[in-house]
């Protein structure tokens, strides 16, 4: 389950992303570690994530979160790029991962299993399309916990 801050994280650093001409992939905040962790994923669409964009995230951010005191206490951030085995989240990576290898997640079982595994066809409003080896399958979006690109196959 997302911690109630992270919608209130993305809300503030996803225009300081666009400014330095990168796109916020992913936030979690692990509480469960002490001090608590703050894991933002950056990438930069037009080229290799570098650790200079991650430095620039990180400063920027860091003084942001600072000022609006959305956190209380102690944290670490982590800003870091997602990499290639990584979780799909907006319409341009459902698109640009067509025909991909993904693995779905979903919070409770769907035709009794939990996690299937297929090439991505496309996500809808209502569902994300796979094709399992010429069959295809629609997964309810409300269903979904994690599309993630599966380097195995």
């Amino acid at each position: 389950m997302t911690h109630p801050v992270v919608p209130k994280i993305i809300e503030l650093a996803s225009p300081l992303a666009e400014d330095l001409n990168l796109e916020l992939v992913d936030a979690v905040f692990q509480t469960n570690k002490t001090p608590p962790i703050l894991r933002i994923d950056v990438r930069n669409p037009t080229a290799d994530t570098s650790l200079e964009n991650c430095e620039q995230m990180s400063h920027i951010l860091e003084e942001k979160l600072d000022l609006a005191q959305i956190i209380p206490g102690a944290y670490v951030l982590e800003i870091s790029s997602p990499g290639i085995s990584r979780t799909l989240s907006t319409d341009r990576e459902f698109i640009a991962f067509k025909g991909f290898a993904v693995t779905v997640k979903t919070f409770a079982a769907y035709k009794g299993k939990k996690q299937w595994q297929g090439r991505l066809q496309q996500r809808d409003e209502t569902a994300v399309h796979l094709n399992q080896k010429g069959k295809a399958i629609a997964i309810p979006r409300e269903l979904i916990a994690k599309v993630q690109l599966d380097d195995n196959s």
